[in-house]
């Protein structure tokens, strides 16, 4: 597989995010779903959508999630669309909860590691394109959130959600946390579930990661760290593998005296199993080209 090219640019802004997707050189068509992480009540860290405002009306696009699979606001329909509302989502944007209305989509993984079909909001099907826009941060469970962890648990419905983080051993939220797998088959389902999403919107996808706001925690923590680094930049690729790599490898070679914390959080979950994992399903490359903007 030829190198995956990845765009990078020091600038830290809701302008320099369309930069990044302009230099993609892609146009994406249709009815365009905007994937963002919309953040936990409580959480500090999320990217609000002021800031991603320009993008989204660039792309003409609808924002996208789906409901959770944990305590928080964000577990039921009427919650969760509270909280969008709360954050302010609705003021600019029409904001599709995709598994808001039952039944899931299932999506065959047939060279799945672990799981062999993905659960995720019905509405899905309904958009021609995706634009995944990433916060690039730590996670408790995972290790670290990119494009990966958006096309994945990202895109499943809650009860998708449970699907995945169980290792296909549970199709309901109910009682998930009594019936989680290993780590590993746990990452590796990641992978599987983001290879159905890169399947279905095959040359209809794109991918921008925002690393700022770098804490240990995700935007889905209602207590979560502060940031532990200053921020890195804007990165964008066709190919999502490549571009969590580029992110973990602008991580490595930090110089930040945050580095080492942000990285005890990514190993001692073996973050980056899920990237190795991607990578050997073959929906993207760890090999990249990072080109300065």
């Amino acid at each position: 597989m030829e190198k995956a090219k990845v765009y990078f640019t020091k600038e830290i802004t809701p302008e320099a995010v369309v930069k990044m997707y302009d230099a993609l050189g892609i146009t994406l068509p249709g009815k365009v779903a905007v994937k963002v992480h919309s953040g936990e009540k409580g959480n500090q860290n999320f990217l609000h959508p002021e800031f991603m405002r320009p993008m989204v009306e660039h792309v003409k696009g609808t924002i996208v999630e789906c409901n959770t699979a944990y305590g928080g606001a964000r577990n039921s329909t009427e919650k969760h669309r509270a909280l969008i509302k709360e954050h302010g989502w609705t003021e600019y944007f029409d904001v599709d909860l995709m598994d808001a209305e039952g039944p899931d989509v299932v999506w065959p993984i047939p060279n799945g590691k672990v799981i062999k079909e993905n659960y995720l909001g019905k509405n899905i099907e309904n958009y021609d394109s995706m634009l995944v826009l990433s916060h690039f941060k730590g996670h408790p469970m995972g290790g670290f959130g990119g494009a990966i962890k958006q096309l994945s648990i990202g895109c499943a419905s809650s009860d998708g959600k449970a699907y995945i983080h169980s290792g296909g051993k549970q199709r309901t939220q109910k009682r998930l946390w009594s019936n989680t797998c290993e780590q590993d088959q746990f990452l590796e389902a990641m992978a599987d579930a983001a290879s159905s999403v890169v399947k279905h919107f095959e040359g209809k996808i794109a991918f921008v990661s925002i690393m700022c706001n770098l804490s240990v925690d995700c935007d889905c923590c209602a207590v979560a760290e502060d940031p532990c680094m200053k921020d890195i930049g804007i990165l964008s690729s066709l190919d999502p593998v490549a571009l969590d790599e580029a992110c973990m490898d602008l991580i490595r070679s930090s110089k930040d005296r945050g580095r080492d914390h942000f990285m005890q959080r990514v190993e001692s979950r073996n973050g980056t199993h899920t990237i190795d994992a991607a990578a050997e399903l073959g929906f993207g490359t760890k090999e990249y080209e990072l080109i300065e903007i």
